[in-house]
């Protein structure tokens, strides 16, 4: 029975019934909401963990990791052991019957010589910048840790074409190696057969641990780029929403930070790069139009694999950085269209009416917008209705526009990019390269095939 001492009678003990539908239930979808959101994190977070550490794996297992002396001293002895020392020793054996016919060993020495040359100077460079910076911190994958999920999910899908794209190029290489060594192995007599199965298990694992050191560098550089597209791509996205231009140039300016510090860190790479490639290309030119006698594939077939080699490692890191140049400089005329419908689709401040008028207010809370089709009155009419004008919401619309016509122009001064000391790699920086290495085998042909 209810007390009639009591003034609430709501606030009886209600039924158990009652407590567990609209009380209970309730909160646990949130909780149960809330757990799934936060196991849907933690697992992201688990699998961006393990592609790190498999990555990083990768690289220790390859020789990058040189954080302590011993390290150090490891990789080094490795590299000279096995990319250099075994080949060498193999090229100068004097039980080789057909190499001075063949001129093989002249030849095959001076593509040794490109092949080392490249990774030791891709061992060098990223083992540096590994020592210094650590894998999260040199990959840049900790900017949006624990923050935002889409970005986790995109680094791991880069860092797992990482290695898409090593494979996809390591394995027609090799299959083309494999074949031209075992040519050479049927044409060029030893002692005995397990002497020759000996040095072609021992070339193919000279060449396939030097090249996938070369080309790793390559991807590596490919998988930074590649990282950063994703914050553009998001800053792209945040220009067509967010009116606030001052956190969109402090984004900005952070952006174009992080593209700095990657010029800093593969500018020397890429300039040795270039230029290992380019000598190697020439001296190839050169003995390849300039000898006498007949090319083959057991004489001239490693010059074909070298080349190959070299030509794609070239081509990944100008696609890599040409590529997140490209769009990094996208983002100057993305905001200029911003800008420019932001401003046309804002009221005309010579016909500002009061704040009584439900059409400016539209127009200025919904900025970006198809413009609305007005069938106005005759002109006596108009002017009739015209109210004062609203000057706060005037000098509001100009600091806007102002605001926004700053950071245009700050864009279009301060174009992002990755460089190589002053010169962004970009489409004109590419036609440059071409025209250059094109002039060079022109001067080379002159020099072999038509004075000659």
């Amino acid at each position: 029975m209810a007390d009639p001492h009591n003034p609430n009678p709501v606030a009886e003990e209600p039924s158990t019934a009652a407590l567990v539908v609209p009380l209970i239930d309730p909160n646990h979808n949130i909780i149960r909401i809330k757990d799934e959101e936060v196991e849907e994190e933690e697992l992201t977070d688990t699998e961006l963990e393990e592609n790190l550490q498999k990555l990083n794996n990768f690289l220790l297992l390859l020789g990058f990791h040189q954080c302590s002396l011993l390290g150090t001293i490891v990789s080094w002895v490795a590299f000279a052991i096995i990319g250099v020392s075994v080949p060498v020793l193999i090229l100068l054996l004097p039980s080789c019957s057909g190499c001075e016919k063949y001129q093989i060993n002249k030849f095959e020495l001076d593509i040794l010589a490109s092949q080392s040359l490249l990774a030791a100077i891709s061992l060098l460079c990223v083992s540096h910048n590994l020592r210094k910076h650590g894998i999260r911190k040199f990959l840049f994958v900790d900017r949006y840790h624990g923050h935002t999920g889409k970005f986790r999910e995109e680094y791991v899908k880069m860092i797992q074409g990482f290695f898409s794209l090593l494979v996809l190029w390591i394995i027609p290489c090799f299959v083309l190696k494999t074949v031209r060594e075992v040519i050479r192995v049927i044409y060029v007599d030893h002692e005995s057969w397990w002497i020759s199965v000996a040095i072609l298990f021992a070339l193919l694992s000279s060449w396939a641990y030097s090249t996938i050191i070369s080309l790793s560098a390559s991807v590596l550089l490919n998988l930074v780029c590649n990282l950063q597209v994703i914050h553009f791509t998001d800053y792209t996205k945040l220009l067509e929403s967010d009116s606030d231009v001052t956190a969109l140039i402090d984004e900005h300016v952070r952006l174009r930070h992080h593209l700095s510090k990657i010029s800093h860190r593969f500018r020397i790479f890429l300039l040795l790069e270039f230029l290992v490639v380019t000598c190697s290309q020439v001296v190839t030119l050169f003995q390849t139009t300039g000898y006498h006698g007949i090319i083959t594939l057991i004489n001239g077939g490693d010059f074909a694999v070298s080349s190959i080699v070299q030509v794609v490692g070239i081509v990944i890191c100008l696609h890599a950085t040409a590529k997140i140049s490209h769009r990094a400089q996208r983002v100057a005329s993305v905001a200029s269209r911003w800008h420019a419908l932001v401003t046309s689709n804002s009221p005309d401040p010579s016909r500002m009416r009061g704040s009584n008028s439900v059409g400016n207010f539209e127009a200025l809370a919904n900025p970006i917008r198809s413009i609305p089709t007005v069938f106005s009155e005759s002109d006596l009419e108009s002017l009739d209705s015209i109210g004062p004008p609203n000057y706060t919401q005037l000098a509001s619309h100009v600091s806007s526009y102002n605001k926004r016509q700053a950071f245009v122009m700050y864009l279009q001064s301060n174009p992002a990019g990755v460089t190589i000391y002053g010169w962004t790699v970009d489409r004109e920086l590419i036609n440059t390269v071409f025209l250059i290495e094109f002039s060079l085998i022109l001067f080379v042909l002159g020099k072999t095939m038509i004075f000659t």
